[in-house]
């Protein structure tokens, strides 16, 4: 998994990479314009930042989530070598956002407002993911931010558990999505029948749905 952020009014010429959850402890190390992050306890990393980026991908234009092409996973890759850090990183292009069709919605063990829902996904995959929203029930399509999505505002989806049940990916209303003149209220958006279940989510497309 590889996820990247830039935001150069915020941080300047520094772009975020993301490739695993945060860990409990949390150690760094810096070598030319490359910080890697990791866990100490397994040396797993976590992420790096790397400054400058611009002089190694050339000029980035985005702010917020970036998605990198193969070849520029690779250029990272070898920067990252030449720097002396192991060659890691691997390239992510696959849809986060995914038209979802929630199969059903039962009463979660722990909570009376929560519901465990069987969504499916890309490929006829189907996730079991646990949702609060007031409006959530079987037989409806849905968004769905799968692990690795990066929502608008910067949060990222990782496996998790709520209330000790496990939860993989988040079902997300429209205000999350940031579609225009959606509802300012808790909900997820339910979307038409002609968005076709697990397709990637068309944000463009969906400009005008509270129109």
């Amino acid at each position: 998994m590889l996820i990247s952020s830039y935001n150069q009014k915020a941080l300047g010429d520094v772009m975020i990479i993301y490739v695993a959850p945060d860990a409990e402890e949390q150690s760094v190390v810096t070598k030319g314009d490359f910080t890697r992050i990791f866990d100490p306890k397994t040396d797993t990393t976590l992420g790096y930042n790397v400054a400058h980026v611009s002089a190694i991908l050339g000029p980035i234009d985005q702010n917020g989530q970036v998605f990198l092409s193969a070849k520029q996973v690779a250029t990272l890759n070898k920067a990252l070598a030449d720097a002396g850090f192991k060659p890691e990183l691997k390239a992510d292009l696959d849809a986060r956002f995914i038209v979802g069709y929630v199969e059903s919605a039962e009463p979660h063990p722990k909570s009376d407002h929560l519901l465990v829902t069987k969504t499916r996904v890309q490929d006829g995959q189907t996730l079991q993911i646990v949702s609060g929203s007031p409006n959530m029930q079987a037989d409806i399509k849905v968004v769905v931010a799968e692990v690795g999505a990066m929502m608008p505002n910067g949060e990222i989806i990782w496996p998790g558990k709520l209330r000790g049940v496990e939860s993989d990916g988040m079902i997300s209303s429209g205000r999350e999505l940031k579609i225009p003149g959606a509802p300012d209220r808790p909900g997820a958006l339910i979307l038409p029948d002609d968005y076709e279940v697990g397709t990637p989510f068309d944000f463009n497309k969906a400009q005008t749905l509270f129109s």
